[in-house]
């Protein structure tokens, strides 16, 4: 066994022991260990995935716990124990995980010092169960680890502990229970057909089943199961009640990592398990690429109604998501190279707006940007990051960002309407992310609009940190974005040549400077429409308003807030899902 195979375990095992040590001395321990050993242990997996990601660079590295791999049996067509492999893509996505973790730890520095490092101790169990999601091959642990998961969520979602974070733990509880049935229920349909549970197994089995029954069900309850952690469209209602109320530097880890890790863990399974399918894959290319269309306009479309801060970022997220579906539903290389590339630009981003969120809401009392108004001018470092991540999230041509969103405008260019909805989703959410900017950081802003109806929370954080201990993570992640997208795309294409089964995914010729502007172009006339905006006087002005307020209302009627609305919507997806199976 090589030393890269037997550190591989410890990437999971380091976060769990450390956090049963955090909660056996709890009572004992003061809360600068608890912060210094989380943010190391965090670094500590980074650093440890970031070198397996290397070292994997000549194939994936396996270690088989209990030594129970296939030689043990004797067969190669039998799989007796259960594997973690860490190819090269699994691996970056768990160092990327450590890291936004460690940022995290940061800027909760202090903020949970009266709980007794119960609050570590969650986040702990958290990112051991998000890496054992990325790095097993084995179908019923990834249940596993999705429930974990799930369960650390459940509760750091509801920690503060307060009418608005128990109904959003509570819709978020009730809703992905429903999935973690469905997705078990899949795994046992695939098992049922296969007999084994190792992905590279039930990939054999599935490329010559064909249009089988059992085999599409299962799949079908899988996808469903991952779509509603990932929050796409119509699974994605719990995550904005869930991403809104969370503390902020679980929103960061929420809505930075967690859900697009579902849909990392969904694209794998799509080229491991089903790719050999060609039905699959034809229900793959045929209805989730239009799924991720409809998510990511309905998510930018909310967004741009939001006026809280939190939730405008949580809509925003959900918009992303549904962006990077798209990549997953192409099924190839440079959709996958542009899914790992953009997952990291916006977790980046995204992490870093959270953080801007927490720092107004411990600074200034509110995460309101009506509310808000003009309060913040003496926060300008605050605002400038907030300005930055608000550009690249709206398509500015540098940085790992737009080097994952050109990889998958490559990979949806044979689909016009895909593509547009990729870019007014960009539009929309840049746009409105710089229009709380200026509003906030700068007394700058037009006449409210949709967002004046828009759903708010009176909240506030403890306001017990220095402004540089909770800036520096927050620009750290942005300069990180601002990383030469060449670099990053490089990595991308060998991640995903690591999943395809290539040495390393073809190079993509740049786009043109009009298709590379077209994105942050249309961002600025949206933010500049809504600045310019002024009050209507006159009776077809105020007819126009009125009319305008109609379609993002019926976007509100949708998002009820009733967990019963919500599991129907998922019940009907998945029965969507099913019928398009047949179709397809």
């Amino acid at each position: 066994m090589t030393l890269a195979e037997t550190l591989l375990p410890l990437a999971v095992l380091v976060p769990l022991g450390v956090g049963a040590l955090l909660l056996g001395f709890a009572h004992w321990l003061t809360p600068r260990v608890a912060d210094v050993a989380s943010v190391t242990v965090a670094g500590f997996v980074a650093v440890l995935c970031a070198w397996l990601a290397r070292e994997a660079t000549g194939g994936a590295i396996v270690h088989w716990f209990g030594g129970w791999s296939p030689a043990v049996s004797g067969r190669p067509d039998v799989v007796l124990g259960i594997a973690f492999s860490a190819d090269v893509a699994s691996a970056a996505i768990a160092a990327f995980c450590g890291l936004l973790f460690a940022a995290a730890f940061m800027f909760a520095w202090s903020y949970f010092d009266e709980v007794n490092s119960h609050f570590h101790v969650l986040m702990l169990l958290f990112l051991a169960a998000m890496v054992g999601f990325c790095l097993t091959r084995d179908l019923f642990d990834l249940f596993v680890w999705f429930e974990l998961m799930s369960i650390a969520a459940y509760a750091l979602t509801a920690y503060p502990l307060g009418p608005s974070a128990l109904d959003g733990a509570f819709n978020f509880t009730i809703v992905n229970s429903v999935a973690s049935f469905m997705m078990l229920a899949g795994v046992g349909l695939l098992y049922a057909r296969s007999g084994s549970l190792d992905y590279l197994l039930i990939g054999r089995t599935v490329g010559h089943a064909g249009a089988d029954p059992v085999v599409l069900g299962g799949f079908c309850l899988i996808a469903v199961a991952l779509l509603t952690k990932g929050a796409c469209v119509p699974f994605h209602f719990w995550l904005a009640d869930a991403h809104s109320v969370a503390p902020s530097p679980v929103s960061v880890i929420f809505s930075g990592v967690m859900v697009s890790v579902a849909l990392f863990g969904l694209s794998k399974l799509v080229v491991l398990v089903f790719g050999g399918n060609p039905d699959i894959l034809d229900l793959v290319r045929g209805a989730l690429i239009w799924i991720g269309a409809a998510t990511a306009v309905i998510g930018a479309l909310t967004a741009w109604t939001q006026r809280h801060l939190k939730r405008l970022l949580a809509f925003s997220t959900i918009a992303h998501l549904g962006i990077m579906l798209t990549g997953v539903a192409t099924a190839g290389g440079i959709g996958q190279a542009g899914l790992l590339l953009y997952l990291v630009g916006h977790g980046l981003v995204k992490g870093s707006l959270f953080m801007v969120a927490g720092m107004l809401l411990a600074l200034r009392g509110s995460a309101d940007e009506i509310d808000l108004y003009g309060k913040a001018k003496r926060l300008w470092p605050v605002g400038v990051t907030m300005a930055l991540a608000g550009l690249l999230l709206g398509g500015l041509p540098v940085g790992l960002l737009h080097g994952g969103s050109h990889l998958l405008d490559r990979a949806v260019e044979r689909s016009p309407l895909v593509h547009a909805a990729q870019v007014l989703a960009t539009a929309l959410t840049g746009a409105a992310v710089l229009r709380a900017a200026l509003r906030i950081f700068a007394g700058i802003s037009g006449a409210p609009g949709p967002e004046r109806n828009g759903i708010t929370e009176r909240e506030h954080e403890k306001n017990v940190r220095p402004v540089w201990l909770m800036l520096t993570p927050a620009a750290l992640l942005v300069l990180l974005v601002l990383m030469p997208s060449s670099v990053g795309e490089r990595l991308a294409r060998l991640g995903a040549g690591a999943l395809v089964g290539r040495p390393a995914v073809a190079a993509v010729e740049p786009a043109g400077m009009l298709a590379q502007l077209l994105p942050v172009t249309l961002t600025l006339v949206i933010l500049a429409g809504a600045l310019l905006r002024r009050r209507p006087v006159r009776r077809a002005g105020r007819a126009l308003v009125t009319a305008e307020r109609l379609p993002f209302g019926g976007l509100g009627v949708l998002h009820s807030g009733l967990v019963g609305d919500y599991v129907a919507w998922a019940v009907l997806g998945l029965a969507g899902l099913s019928v398009a199976s047949a179709w397809l």
